[in-house]
């Protein structure tokens, strides 16, 4: 099948050629992201394979279904950035790849809050110029420590068998509670006493209206004054501009983000010869007690090899008319 993949970067283009051998796609890369300006380049290509920045809404998923594409192959888990029900009315089908690596996002995740909380990336540079002073490193030991999980699904789990092992006691919101979790301990609670007593708060939910900004000036006011809070989901979780009024008086301790809601134009680019024009990302690479990491969490061989394993294998589950276990459908929108 001829394929428009976009958002190319060379890792896409080394792990998907390396497995279209056993596939036999006619795969045509775009370093350009899917927008409504660059909708025109899927012209003639049955299928588009895109990532999490591509902008695949009402008016992209016409113009591609017009120019006769039938298949949106996603190279991620989440979907918020298609308009599922257009591409439904449509006739589009859309495919994605539910559990490339959740190993690779809980494990980025831990790394976060141990480096936020021992101070790594301020004691390494202090190192570097040649201080060994310890004055503003001092750091808390998770053994004890309550840790909030929001979201329990693959990543969320795993998060609670490594927190498990550091001795944390874990509390959990989602509204479908998973045995494996209970087992190890984990207590199901509301949002509003997770948020109440956790020390430290790490999201792993998708982005859908009901969680949009779910991290706000109101729900921020009943945390613990100090808390942590580690966002490796999807940016648009949080509210920022309340996360950095918050980071400001002191009431967030330490913030910890692989994602950020204004990231498309940012993420995945080189710019450190540019001026960054976001205003509200400056401030947040001001303060000391923030770690940022450009949507990286993913990032590992073995998620990328399962990626492009996935995906191409759900492009030919479409193309042989096959039925797709990674389609998004009705049931897939309800959890």
């Amino acid at each position: 099948m001829k394929v428009a993949v976009f958002s190319t970067k060379p890792f896409d283009r080394e792990f998907l050629e390396r497995h279209n051998s056993a596939y036999g796609h006619n795969l045509v890369f775009f370093e350009e992201r899917l927008t409504e300006q660059s909708c025109a380049l899927a012209i003639s290509f049955r299928a588009v394979c895109v990532f999490v920045n591509d902008q695949l809404n009402s008016k992209v998923l016409t113009e591609l279904s017009k120019n006769g594409t039938s298949l949106i192959a996603l190279r991620s888990a989440g979907f918020n950035n298609v308009d599922i029900v257009t591409a439904g009315e449509l006739g589009l089908t859309v495919v994605r790849v539910p559990g490339y690596s959740p190993y690779a996002v809980a494990e980025h995740t831990v790394a976060l809050i141990m480096a936020l909380n021992r101070r790594i990336c301020r004691a390494h540079y202090r190192i570097r110029d040649g201080n060994f002073s310890l004055e503003g490193l001092l750091g808390f030991e998770l053994h004890g420590r309550t840790v909030g999980i929001v979201g329990t699904g693959r990543i969320g789990k795993i998060v609670a068998k490594i927190l498990n092992g550091f001795g944390c006691l874990l509390l959990a919101a989602d509204p479908s509670r998973d045995s494996e979790c209970e087992s190890l301990g984990v207590k199901y609670v509301s949002f509003d006493e997770l948020y109440s007593k956790s020390d430290v708060i790490t999201l792993h939910c998708p982005l859908m209206p009901q969680t949009d900004h779910m991290i706000n000036a109101e729900v921020i006011s009943r945390m613990k004054t100090g808390v942590m809070l580690i966002n490796t989901s999807r940016g648009a979780l949080i509210d920022t501009k309340s996360v950095i009024e918050a980071l400001k008086s002191g009431k967030i301790g330490y913030l910890g983000l692989d994602v950020y809601e204004e990231e498309a134009d940012l993420f995945f680019e080189d710019l450190s010869n540019q001026i960054i024009q976001d205003d509200v990302l400056a401030r947040l690479l001001t303060f000391p007690n923030v770690i940022i990491t450009g949507h990286q969490a993913f990032f590992t061989r073995n998620a990328l090899e399962n990626i492009a394993k996935t995906t191409l294998a759900n492009i030919t589950d479409f193309e042989k008319g096959r039925p797709c276990a990674n389609e998004i459908n009705g049931e897939i929108m309800m959890r």
